[in-house]
């Protein structure tokens, strides 16, 4: 006797796995988000300290 398996695009997964997915993957576009901000941050703390110098 042969066994047909059905096999789905996407496998089914347990609810908890796809939330901790989903979780990691917002933390991770959060992370890439705090540099930018960082970034920005530093540049107008710059752009201040250089004006104020110059005034």
């Amino acid at each position: 006797m042969q066994r047909h398996v059905a096999l789905a695009v996407e496998p089914r997964r347990h609810p908890f796995r796809t939330h901790v997915r989903r979780v990691a993957a917002y933390e991770q576009r959060m992370r890439d988000d705090r540099d930018v901000r960082l970034f920005v941050l530093s540049f107008a703390a710059f752009f201040i300290c250089i004006s104020t110098f110059i005034l």
